[in-house]
């Protein structure tokens, strides 16, 4: 059925010329100038306009059906193809930015807020609302021109940042951005792009919940936009970032990284560490119980980010295309296959397969999975999904206890310590065979030294990570304080941020 819809559509397309030429069999109208008939664009032939089509369908350059033997693009020629979006690859996108929303309200807000206890879950949800509302202002004002911009190019701050030329969306409309699309509005691209930008700094809350003031997380999440993401999303994924390896030729670090390893789980996770301990324990660590107040919520919120997920690694292909479906199968191996293997060590190691580790196992397999998605076979993605399960779970459970520092929800031992995992098998794991876009500008590293380029990533996005966090969280901690009163605390966070409480138990 799918083939005879698409064959009465190239063969309607196909007959276009010919409707045209009925047209100019109607009654004659006087004819134009010579010179003005000369000015007249060449038509599009009819083997442009099929090519148009399976371009769409390929996800192809639409630009290069129109270039003549001599690989030239008439004057004036235009089609379709050339100058408008995909309407497939344009809804798949849509959908995608929305489950990439969809991952922090409600995901993460139930998934940290189930783990928190009763009396600080509402602050969960305000942190990450609150950033939504943030982190959209500073997108829209200069964060998307920062990341994705180009003006900036060959000046010594196009190192840091794209440039200037979308500042408050200017010229970001519905026609794609070929630098990174050829068939998605850029606006589209932009709000999908910015659902990342939003999820990133929450993933940060669940290091400090329950004890940092939400003027002062808003606050130093405004700073580390500007210091640590912008600068990280530029080098990853913008057109001339010194490290996006895939798309930039001129790429000092030749590195990859599909959908967000280094650029927002190591980020967050690394960041998360230095300011849970600059910010110090909660009240009462280590001698009373801060058990999880709802494992029900928390695994309706890690449901809920297994599904947005799709959005986020999926859609990384930008389009409805090949790398889209491999990026969707290894997202479901590497997660199921972590959520088995986290189970199976607790049921080894103590008796008993928790709903806690079954969940932590699954977001680990996603997180580690990430950055190789659409670079790495399903085979790739199982032996991705077995680490998952066994490197966060020994930094979660041993590591953590061992040098007793207060990650609240374990924001470090997954996602820094996954992302980490993440960016190195993906410079073991890749293949050509899985994405062929590897071979546009690395096929002479890809299975050599890209492992190599991955590392000094890693460096950098560690750096980077660290010494903003430790500047932007010093600065705020001798000026406006970084954490409530020991009342407020023992109080809890809803009531004393937000004058709430999530529960009522009066009625």
């Amino acid at each position: 059925m799918n083939s005879l819809l698409r064959t009465l559509t190239i063969l309607a397309l196909a007959a276009a010329p010919f409707w045209a030429t009925a047209a100019e069999s109607a009654p004659a109208t006087p004819a134009a100038p010579a010179a003005e008939a000369a000015k007249t664009p060449p038509a599009p032939t009819l083997e442009q306009r099929l090519a148009g089509i399976e371009a769409y369908l390929g996800n192809g350059d639409p630009s290069a059906v129109l270039k003549d033997a001599k690989g030239t693009i008439p004057a004036g020629l235009t089609t379709p193809a050339a100058s408008s979006t995909g309407p497939g690859h344009n809804g798949f996108m849509m959908i995608c930015a929305a489950l990439v929303l969809f991952m922090t309200l409600p995901g993460l807000f139930l998934f940290y807020g189930g783990l928190v206890r009763s009396k600080n879950v509402l602050s969960v949800v305000a942190q990450c609302f609150g950033l939504a509302g943030l982190v959209t202002i500073l997108w829209w004002a200069v964060g998307y021109s920062l990341v994705f911009g180009k003006s900036f190019d060959g000046t010594l701050l196009g190192h840091i940042f794209g440039g200037s030329e979308f500042f408050f969306m200017n010229g970001v409309t519905s026609a794609p951005n070929t630098d990174y699309a050829y068939w998605i509005s850029q606006n589209v691209f932009s709000m999908y792009q910015l659902m990342f930008a939003i999820i990133t700094p929450a993933l940060i809350v669940g290091a400090v919940a329950e004890r940092m003031k939400f003027s002062a997380l808003m606050a130093f999440m405004t700073a580390w936009m500007f210091l640590v993401y912008f600068p990280m999303a530029h080098a990853i994924w913008g057109i001339t970032g010194d490290m996006n390896g895939v798309w930039n030729a001129k790429a000092t670090i030749k590195a990859i990284d599909f959908a967000g390893g280094t650029v927002v789980h190591m980020t967050s996770g690394w960041s998360a560490l230095l300011l849970c301990i600059i910010l110090g324990p909660r009240i009462g660590f280590g001698k009373k119980s801060m058990s999880p107040h709802s494992m029900v919520l928390c695994a309706v919120g890690t449901g809920m980010l297994w599904v947005g997920w799709y959005g986020f690694n999926a859609g990384s292909a930008l389009a409805a295309d090949g790398v889209a479906a491999q990026a969707f199968t290894t997202t479901t191996l590497a997660a199921a296959v972590a959520a088995f293997t986290w189970g199976a060590l607790e049921w080894i190691l103590r008796k008993h397969a928790s709903i806690l580790g079954l969940c932590s196992g699954a977001v680990a397999g996603l997180v580690v999975i990430t950055p190789a998605t659409g670079f790495v076979s399903s085979t790739g993605a199982v032996i991705i999904g077995v680490l998952a399960g066994v490197v966060p779970f020994l930094a979660v459970v041993y590591l953590k206890s061992k040098l007793g520092y207060d990650d609240a929800l374990d924001t470090f031992g997954v996602h820094a310590v996954g992302g980490t995992l993440g960016a190195i098998m993906t410079g073991i794991l890749a293949t050509v065979d899985a994405n062929a876009n590897l071979a546009t500008n690395l096929k002479d590293i890809v299975g050599k030294t890209l492992l190599t380029e991955q590392f000094k990533a890693i460096g950098i996005t560690l750096v980077l990570s660290l010494v903003a966090t430790a500047v932007i969280a010093y600065a705020l901690k001798a000026t406006i304080g970084l954490r409530p009163t020991e009342e407020d605390e023992s109080r809890g966070l809803d009531i004393s941020d937000h004058g709430e409480e999530g529960y009522n138990h009066n009625s």
